[in-house]
């Protein structure tokens, strides 16, 4: 009886023991190794403390930042408000510097030309994978790695082609058009008014996706935009903490309303793509918005190779659903909030960029030929889109052993592109780098870089970011349109607080003052 006890015990023994080990590496032994290799090519930082290395001290420089003033002086100089313990981490070690993500150590790359190889080689140099709670929010083509990042955006490309994007400027026009008449009539009787333009530019951007993505309006996507604005919040919370393998599966209150609001969100998109297919399936042609536009090609794919393995399931098809949604309405309304604070802060510009938009449309709907022809708005945007872009950072991690420059870098350690530090560095962009000034853009982007890798709002390489002609046509029709009809400066009340949500929020929203023209 005791040789089968110790028969059916040595293989839960040995289940532990590996298991244990395992545990071991993770936590303690390969972090151990990673950092011995990085101090051996002059990388410097703190010494790894187990299981959360510097996470702590991060996160509590995070909620410092957070609980400061705002900047009375209104500056731009805002890199300290959205990476602090970057910041902090650099000044103390010198550009060569790295820092732990719990036992992931995670070096910066400010060289352009490293940046290049890095974004180019992404193969090589893939996404992180944090917690698997954080891929709740969207996963899609952001996340893909490979052969099905390479199949999914195949598929995708032909729905952000710039003539099928063209199609969706009538929705855009709609949507602006409805929230500038609330303003119009918020200032009927006195001609002026204060705004929170913040929540208005996030409606309006929902607005606009729901209508582009989905063919439907606001309202039947408001509900969609509230979860996965409320999934953000979550998400970055998640992502500033230490995951323990199998803790997703732990009832927790928030695990439980993460995975409770991926399955409404799947649900309701779930409910739109079904009936979409049902319709094609019944012979109706797709329609000429993204979700169409993306079933019509992932249907020719397959028939092309009379094989399902060349398509996507319905699954993916809600994923890249939630990735349209969240990042499509997010980085718009980014970008418009702080172009606008910019403007209202800089009258000189905000005056050029109306004379611009008058003399090419006067009073009358813009056209597209006419937004491609305006040089003074996108000189303003690609300065607000440098000054707070959108995603402060880029992250990747080697996924072998590879070479970067003159650094051999072993596979795991993490590589953080500061983007925002990026755009503020003298060195690349002169020592008025902190400052508003879209005339640098007077010549294109390449000619103020020198051809560098040294702007990324979009992100670089094969893996930009693919809604970019999007998100630009939208912000300069809405921007053309807000200018036809008002002036606006800062309100007394506003206050000046970048912080992040995974974007770059207004801490404390972003009031104006309108004046109709």
């Amino acid at each position: 009886m005791e040789i089968v006890h110790a028969l059916l015990a040595f293989p839960f023994a040995v289940v532990i023991f590996l298991l244990s080990w395992r545990a071991l590496n993770w936590a303690w032994l390969k972090p151990r190794k990673l950092e011995k290799c990085l101090r051996q090519q002059g990388f410097k930082g703190n010494s790894y403390r187990f299981l959360f290395g510097d996470l702590r001290e991060l996160n509590k420089s995070l909620k410092e930042a957070k609980s400061k003033p705002p900047l009375n002086n209104l500056s731009d100089d805002i890199a300290s408000r959205i990476v602090p313990y970057f910041i902090d981490s650099i000044q103390e070690y010198g550009k060569n510097c790295f820092i732990w993500l719990g036992p992931n150590p995670m070096v910066f790359i400010k060289d352009p030309e490293l940046i290049k190889e890095v974004l180019n080689k992404y193969t090589v140099y893939q996404k992180p994978r944090f917690s698997p709670l954080t891929k709740l929010l969207a996963e899609g083509l952001a996340a893909s790695e490979e052969d099905k990042w390479n199949k999914h955006r195949k598929i995708i490309n032909p729905a952000f082609h710039v003539e099928k994007i063209k199609h969706m400027f009538p929705a855009f026009y709609t949507s602006c058009a409805e929230m500038l008449g609330k303003w119009e009539k918020v200032m009927a009787e006195e001609g002026c008014s204060e705004i929170d333009v913040w929540p208005h530019l996030q409606q309006l951007t929902c607005d606009a996706i729901s209508r582009t993505a989905f063919g439907s309006n606001y309202e039947e996507g408001r509900k969609i935009f509230k979860l996965q604005m409320e999934q953000a919040g979550h998400v970055i919370e998640t992502s500033r903490s230490i995951y323990i393998p199998g803790w997703r599966f732990i009832p927790t209150k928030k695990n439980r309303r993460m995975v409770e609001i991926d399955r409404q969100v799947q649900a309701s998109i779930g409910d739109i793509v079904d009936r979409r297919v049902k319709a094609m399936e019944a012979g109706e042609a797709a329609k000429d918005d993204l979700l169409g536009i993306l079933l019509d090609s992932n249907f020719k794919e397959i028939k092309q190779h009379e094989n399902k393995d060349f398509g996507m399931t319905i699954n993916e098809v809600i994923e890249e659903c939630k990735l349209f949604y969240f990042a499509g309405q997010e980085t718009s309304a980014v970008l418009l909030v702080w172009t606008m604070v910019l403007l209202s802060r800089h009258q000189e510009w905000q005056t050029r960029a109306r004379e611009e938009v008058l003399q090419l449309f006067g009073r009358d709907k813009p056209t597209l030929e006419g937004l491609n022809r305006m040089k003074i708005v996108p000189m303003i945007l690609n300065e607000s889109l440098r000054l707070y872009p959108p995603g402060p950072t880029i992250n990747r991690r080697t996924n072998e052993e590879t070479k970067l420059g003159n650094l051999s870098l072993p596979s795991g350690v993490l590589i953080s592109i500061p983007i925002i530090l990026l755009h503020h560095d003298e060195e690349l962009w002169g020592n008025d780098a902190k400052e508003f000034k879209p005339e640098r853009f007077s010549e294109g982007v390449s000619k103020v870089t020198n051809g560098q890798l040294a702007f990324l709002p979009f992100g670089g390489g094969p893996r930009i970011c693919i809604g970019l002609n999007f998100t630009m046509l939208e912000s300069k029709l809405a921007l053309a349109m807000i200018l036809q009809r008002f002036t606006f400066e800062l309100s007394p009340s506003y206050a000046h607080s970048p912080t992040t949500v995974i974007t770059i929020h207004p801490q404390y929203g972003a009031p104006l003052v309108f004046h109709k023209l």
